[in-house]
């Protein structure tokens, strides 16, 4: 076993991903105005490219985009309490979308056993690290789980679209959202006995076959994104512009 990483597309440190997501809170809470909401999208949605998650980041930037375009719509064009409201959503909206899309790359490209190999580099406490190690694993097989429901009630001609509940709200809740909250709890029983199994308390430090360190790419991507903050904190205060 050489230990060395066999994968397509970027890798980064596990503590790098966590660095990256603290710097994407920082800058959406200081961006000086939507149009660098914008740009700090499109810099993970570059970074999702070279993780290989093309259709995510597509998807994610469409999106985002329209919702930019209404914004603007509803800043220009309402008045009164309904653009209050509307402008207070949005605004929310737009300073936890980067992060949840950062955090929807990261999820899907962390393996357990290099965050938890990751952690113990740094001495993280377990209170901190095992809810989080369970987290990686939850929210995919969630996933997992809401895609076998729905094609399962595909078949029966339900959907969970919000047409299909206002037309049939009682049939919608109990085929789809009931089996959906108990394979929630299933899988959090599952996952918390598969981790004791494995090992997740075990006091002695953890080995992993996948090289744990920061390299050239990790310090590269960690560099962009402080030097973007600084950007948006010397724009904010008036040195740039």
């Amino acid at each position: 076993m050489s230990g060395k990483r066999h994968k397509k597309g970027l890798w980064l440190d596990p503590r790098a991903k966590l660095f990256l997501i603290l710097m994407c809170v920082l800058s959406s809470m200081f961006a000086p105005s939507l149009a660098y909401q914008f740009v700090l999208v499109m810099l993970i949605a570059v970074l999702g490219a070279f993780f290989g998650k093309w259709k995510y980041v597509i998807k994610a930037v469409c999106f985002y985009a329209v919702i930019c375009a209404l914004t603007v719509w509803i800043m220009a064009e309402m008045t009164g309490t309904l653009r209050t409201m509307f402008i207070a959503f949005l605004g929310l909206f737009h300073k936890v979308y980067a992060c949840g899309t950062l955090a929807g790359i990261v999820l899907t490209t962390t393996k357990v056993n290099e965050f938890l190999s990751a952690m113990n580099r740094v001495h993280a406490p377990k209170k901190l690290v095992i809810p989080m190690a369970v987290m990686l694993r939850y929210i995919p097989t969630i996933q997992e789980d809401w895609r076998y429901i729905k094609d399962a009630m595909r078949m029966r001609d339900v959907s969970p679209s919000l047409a299909s509940f206002l037309a049939h709200p009682g049939m919608t809740v109990e085929c789809i959202y009931v089996p959906l909250l108990m394979a929630a709890s299933k899988a959090a029983d599952d996952l918390s006995v598969a981790s004791v199994t494995r090992g997740i308390e075990n006091p002695n430090p953890r080995t992993c076959l996948v090289q744990i360190k920061c390299g050239a790419a990790d310090w590269g991507v960690m560099t962009v994104a402080v030097a973007y903050l600084i950007f948006e904190l010397c724009v904010r205060g008036g040195v740039i512009g």
